[in-house]
């Protein structure tokens, strides 16, 4: 589906998400249309809320602060049980640039495949579409069972995240124009 691109930014602690990942895909849509919908963690983050074979059958709850994750500084919030495990994530958006990007990255997690990680969108126009660059930038977990569930299968759950953000928005705005 995509080359390995460039990072958003030389900025990032590749110490602190030494893993990445990455694809593009074009929708048939505006960078502005695009945006507002990618914009929207309910949207965006819709494929947690949903029983999955990647969560063992489990779902998370996601909360919002007032800002809805709509602007820089705001909280976004997930938890739920999987296989008896408590997992835990709050995020914090980071970029925002309407209607071209937007990044946002973990302050705290507790989960069982990846640590922390930075998540994110690129949007650029091209002649009658747009295409999107989903990217996640991680660390794999440290120690214990998660360090090696995450050595197991924290590549390709990183690539499922993003993938399903893409194939969203692609179900989204297909036959759309």
């Amino acid at each position: 589906m995509a080359a390995q691109l460039s990072r958003f930014d030389g900025s990032l602690d590749s110490a602190a998400f030494p893993k990445h990942k990455e694809i593009a895909v074009v929708l048939d849509t505006t960078p502005e249309e695009a945006f507002a919908y990618l914009d929207d963690f309910r949207k965006l983050s819709a494929h947690m809320e949903k029983p999955s074979m990647m969560m063992a059958g489990s779902s998370m709850t996601i909360e919002t602060d007032g800002r809805e994750g709509r602007a820089i500084g705001s909280k976004v919030r997930m938890h739920g049980k999987i296989l008896g495990f408590t997992l835990a994530l709050e995020e914090v958006v980071t970029e925002r640039e309407p209607p071209y990007r937007k990044a946002w990255q973990t302050v705290e997690s507790n989960l069982l495949v990846i640590g922390q990680y930075r998540l994110g969108f690129q949007l650029t126009r091209k002649l009658v579409n747009t295409e999107v660059r989903a990217f996640i930038d991680y660390s794999l977990p440290e120690r214990g069972f998660s360090k090696w569930l995450g050595l197991l299968l924290g590549e390709r759950y990183a690539r499922w995240c993003i993938e399903r953000m893409v194939q969203d928005a692609v179900k989204r705005f297909s036959g759309t124009r």
